[in-house]
């Protein structure tokens, strides 16, 4: 099974195209589920698994695959459906995913293929799900519909969510975003992050709005532009203190939000921050080629603060400048 995808590293080149590959599985029936064929490491037969005592239910063990120990978690279980009986573990298997910094496997009950796509193709969640499901994202692929399975929420809650900026490094920044009317433009379709960027702007008491994909921001982007040339609001540049966006999103990626970004006089000047669960080299590259400012991985909330109050900085200099 590691053969079904080979040459993930060739796939590259789809990114900063809008496009994508989502590898289709099934997990109980003939319901398609997808995820993105960047976050998997190989698909393998499903080995033996070792029971650990009191861990989250729904991770069943772990397995030694070629000298790494790693979780493994029954995706059934983990999005409320029958968990896999232990007796058929040997006739499942595992997708060896490589994201947040953690390599884990999910038991599936079977890979059915790669499909290339393009990131317009797949629709988020409807609005009436937002929050209260595990998908990112709704498409269709061999005449059925296919879910995208929001893996960084699963493994949010069995291994804890990511840990926001500490309350003293917030407390020693206020004073940087105390009395500034700043506002940051966020763009994410993991609920998990968005909750961690929307805490973190929260706390450093910056005015903020968050979507779901990158088409949502752009429009948005572009109805104050809009309103800029109208004379009713001030150019976006000024209005907007840095954009922070994910990459791997429905309807638009971040890289593309970022060239559309550059590519419209009146927004050229915003300050773009892109980040990503994935690892790899090629996302800094990308980031650097399509014109952002900087590139994070996910989700270090330390990290992430810094970056915000880095702008901050900048952006005060800037003005002490203008006034001198």
């Amino acid at each position: 099974m590691s053969s079904f995808l080979k040459g993930v590293d060739q796939r590259t080149s789809l990114a900063g195209m809008n496009r994508m590959e989502l590898l289709l599985f099934t997990i109980r029936g003939k319901q398609l589920f997808g995820i993105n064929v960047f976050k998997v490491r190989e698909v393998i037969r499903t080995p033996k698994i070792s029971a650990v005592p009191k861990a989250d239910p729904r991770v069943v063990g772990v397995s030694d695959i070629r000298g790494l120990t790693m979780p493994m978690i029954d995706l059934a279980k983990a999005l409320d459906l029958e968990p896999v009986d232990p007796e058929r573990y040997p006739d499942t298997l595992t997708i060896v995913t490589e994201f947040n910094s953690s390599v884990q496997g999910f038991l599936v009950e079977d890979v059915d293929r790669i499909v290339h796509l393009r990131w317009e193709d797949i629709l988020p969640p409807p609005d009436s799900l937002q929050g209260v499901n595990y998908l990112t994202g709704i498409t269709r692929a061999r005449e059925q519909i296919v879910e995208i399975v929001d893996v960084e929420k699963v493994l949010a809650e069995v291994s804890g969510f990511p840990e926001g900026a500490s309350d003293e490094f917030v407390d020693a920044q206020k004073f940087k975003t105390s009395g500034h009317d700043y506002f940051v433009l966020g763009a994410d379709d993991s609920t998990v992050a968005r909750t961690l960027l929307k805490s973190t702007l929260d706390k450093l008491g910056i005015r903020n709005k968050i979507v779901n994909n990158g088409k949502l921001a752009l429009d948005l982007l572009k109805k104050w532009a809009d309103e800029a040339e109208e004379g009713v609001a001030p150019p976006v540049s000024e209005r907007v203190l840095m954009v922070i966006s994910d990459i791997e999103m429905p309807e638009m990626d971040g890289y593309t939000l970022t060239s559309s970004i550059r590519k419209d006089d009146r927004l050229k000047d915003l300050y773009v921050v892109l980040n990503s669960s994935l690892s790899g080299g090629f996302n800094e590259s990308l980031t650097e080629k399509v014109g952002a400012n900087v590139f994070l991985s996910k989700w270090h909330g330390e990290e992430l603060a810094r970056a915000i109050v880095h702008r901050v900085d900048d952006v005060s200099r800037q003005n002490e400048l203008k006034e001198a």
